[in-house]
């Protein structure tokens, strides 16, 4: 059995969500408290044993590949004055540990196509997909946790989570069989933005995905689907069904920074725990919820 050691990251959406910010940057560059959400990602991947990660940008994407890489002029000026610890947090970026390319999407045809990219990168290995607006924490990294399961059974493992069943149709969501062991699950289908009603389950696919490189072929001859786009979703689900697909539940917290609320609620949450604004963000909550308390009070 071949090790999983590649990562796929899909970074060429153009992020309308985020619009005006988004006209000019990358949305991936957006920073929860100082650190580019895109960042998480790679350094979830770096923890979770991955050696090789191609990210899969368009146009307007060219500040992901700066970020990532050297830069002499500011590096020069942050040691000349003897900034010793940003120094330190910008050269950190370029020395994770891990080797990052970069391929173009010409067009957005959908996670399907940006998946296809990836082909060449990944020959004839397992590798597993990262999406860029869900950001994991548990006491072991997600990433690794799908790879364990790899290494168990030898078969693409998609990670889920239980959503509100009102939410079902804003995400791929699996129709669950049964349970090879607790938590994770043989899969009956999977269904792309399903009608509410019509939901399998409400175990929602969350963003990260361990596939087999059997996926190529299917995505080659994909028809588009939801959206008119080539669905990574109904590629799984055919996959599914001539060789196993496993579901595997998360169970640590979830941050979506894909939509404005979710960043907010995600940019406050990481904020409590840095330490250079957690002191005085917290007092800032107390503060405004006596505010709040007070002005109820008055209505």
């Amino acid at each position: 059995m071949k090790k999983v050691r590649k990562a796929v990251i899909p970074a060429a959406g153009l992020g309308t969500r985020f619009l005006p910010a988004t006209k000019a940057i990358a949305k991936e560059m957006m920073p929860i408290v100082d650190k580019p959400t895109i960042q998480f990602i790679v350094e979830e991947a770096k923890a979770s044993g991955i050696e090789d990660i191609l990210i899969v940008t368009g146009k307007t994407k060219r500040p992901i590949e700066d970020h990532f890489d050297s830069a002499p002029e500011l590096e020069l000026t942050l040691e000349k004055d003897h900034k010793t610890d940003l120094l330190k947090v910008v050269t950190d970026v370029t020395t994770l540990g891990v080797n990052i390319y970069f391929t173009r999407q010409p067009h957005p045809k959908g996670l399907g196509d940006a998946i296809y990219r990836a082909k060449s990168f990944i020959a004839d290995e397992p590798f597993v997909v990262l999406l860029g607006d869900d950001l994991m924490t548990d006491h072991t990294p997600l990433t690794k946790q799908l790879i364990d399961c790899y290494e168990e059974t030898h078969a693409a493992t998609i990670a889920v989570m239980k959503v509100p069943h009102e939410e079902v149709s804003k995400y791929g969501v699996i129709e669950p069989d049964a349970q090879s062991r607790p938590g994770l699950f043989n899969v009956k289908s999977f269904v792309e933005k399903p009608k509410v009603e019509e939901a399998p389950s409400d175990l929602a696919i969350i963003g990260r995905y361990l596939l087999t490189p059997e996926i190529f072929q299917i995505l080659e001859n994909q028809k588009p689907g939801r959206g008119n786009e080539i669905q990574l979703t109904d590629a799984i689900d055919t996959m599914n069904k001539t060789q196993r697909v496993f579901a595997h539940v998360f169970e640590g917290q979830r941050f979506d920074v894909g939509n404005k609320f979710g960043y907010l609620h995600t940019s406050i949450s990481y904020g409590l725990q840095h330490p250079e604004t957690k002191d005085e963000l917290r007092q800032y909550i107390k503060d405004l919820a006596k505010e709040l308390e007070a002005e109820e009070k008055k209505d």
